[in-house]
């Protein structure tokens, strides 16, 4: 899953993205309130990592526009305040976590999650395709039951796909999940990606096939 984090402490939130990734969950990082509204609106996030101290304000005001633009997403609040008056606050102001500084990574991750399973933006957490499974909070696959080992950008782009199968995907929004705000590419990296998805797919006898869809994006769906 993609997350969105806003955290103005530049080597915290390195850390929280270095130690995501290597969980397959995928993030992308602001570090003000203004530029939390835009990624709101440009991604599909999962779950929010909220900092209260931010240079434009509080976090806990963004909450509100967070939810106009995916409503029922949820939030988790960072800070290092540890008061009880504090999480109140953040409670009271609609975050559905609370999550005090220092914290353990894996700690974050097992949170992350149990908010993703009970979030109402994800509507089942298991989609079957063919002979494919895939699990979208713990963004894990398998064929036949058997894992399918895919790097993060594939398995998130398999994701994408595989929420809308029989429906084309367009490349924007490919590109926006696959690699978020804060990535530049290279003009056919979705491309090189996808070809690589497809032949592992096939390899695998996976029962479904992605097909290009001309200038428009692509589709995934069931093989006859």
């Amino acid at each position: 899953m993609r997350i969105l984090l806003i955290e103005d402490e530049l080597e915290l939130a390195s850390a929280i993205e270095n130690a995501l990734d290597k969980r397959n969950i995928a993030v992308d990082c602001v570090s003000t309130l203004s530029q939390a509204r835009y990624a709101i609106r440009e991604c599909q996030y999962k779950v929010v990592l909220l900092d209260r101290g931010l240079p434009d304000g509080d976090g806990l005001t963004v909450i509100p526009d967070l939810r106009a633009a995916v409503p029922g997403i949820p939030v988790i609040v960072l800070t290092a305040a540890s008061e009880i008056t504090a999480r109140v606050e953040g409670l009271d102001a609609g975050a559905d976590d609370y999550l005090a500084k220092p914290f353990s990574m894996d700690e974050l991750t097992a949170r992350l999650r149990a908010l993703a399973r009970r979030s109402p933006i994800i509507q089942t957490h298991k989609i079957t395709v063919g002979e494919l499974e895939i699990d979208l909070v713990s963004l894990t696959a398998t064929i036949h039951g058997e894992p399918l080992d895919l790097p993060r950008r594939e398995l998130l782009a398999l994701q994408a796909l595989v929420e809308s199968a029989g429906k084309t995907v367009r490349r924007d929004q490919l590109v926006a999940r696959v690699y978020g705000l804060n990535e530049d590419i290279h003009s056919n990296a979705l491309d090189t990606h996808i070809s690589r998805l497809r032949s592992k797919l096939a390899l695998r006898g996976a029962g479904v096939e992605i097909r290009p869809v001309r200038g428009i994006g692509y589709l995934l769906s069931t093989t006859e």
